[in-house]
């Protein structure tokens, strides 16, 4: 994981929470802690992380994903076994 994807994942357990991350960061972030990625219909993505499964809806037309979806992938991340510094 390079230093872009470790201040992903700390923007991503940062409180409050942001609603200014990138969702093209977040799948890079996904992709660097080995995360299968594959498309759904309309905007949909299927992540699969540590055998922990989760459907997100990539944000338009905005490039920023919301917060209730950064609260999912806090969600996603924790049960997956991914470890944060404690933001």
């Amino acid at each position: 994981m390079n230093s872009k994807n470790r201040k992903t994942l700390s923007e991503i357990f940062r409180n409050p929470v942001q609603s200014n991350i990138l969702w093209l960061d977040i799948e890079r972030l996904l992709i660097s802690l080995g995360a299968d990625i594959s498309e759904g219909s309309g905007s949909r993505v299927r992540i699969k992380l540590n055998n922990e499964r989760a459907i997100f809806h990539r944000p338009h037309p905005r490039k920023e994903t919301d917060r209730g979806e950064i609260i999912s992938m806090r969600r996603l991340l924790e049960n997956a076994g991914v470890k944060h510094d404690g933001v």
